[in-house]
């Protein structure tokens, strides 16, 4: 097995990204693995945001407008048409 020189990447994920996230997933009809798929991001990290959301220590930043639930629905599907007509 090699071993690594380098330390591992580690992502940071700003709250309106979280809360954009799992307002889309706890959409009507979509799945948490749509979404995570869409953001790039993996499901569990998606599951444990919505857990964190519903105990409160994901908040939206108040002083920013709130755009509207079915917006970011047709953006998710817009960027989900865009992938699947991307060549793999």
């Amino acid at each position: 097995m090699p071993k690594y020189t380098n330390p591992r990447k580690t992502w940071y994920y700003l709250n309106e990204f979280k809360v954009k996230a799992v307002q889309l997933s706890l959409l009507e009809g979509v799945q948490v693995k749509e979404v995570a798929e869409t953001l790039d991001i993996h499901p569990f990290m998606l599951s444990r945001w919505r857990k964190e959301y519903r105990e409160g220590k994901i908040v939206a930043d108040k002083r920013k407008r709130v755009t509207s639930i079915t917006k970011d629905k047709n953006e998710m599907d817009r960027v989900n048409g865009w992938r699947k007509r991307m060549p793999v």
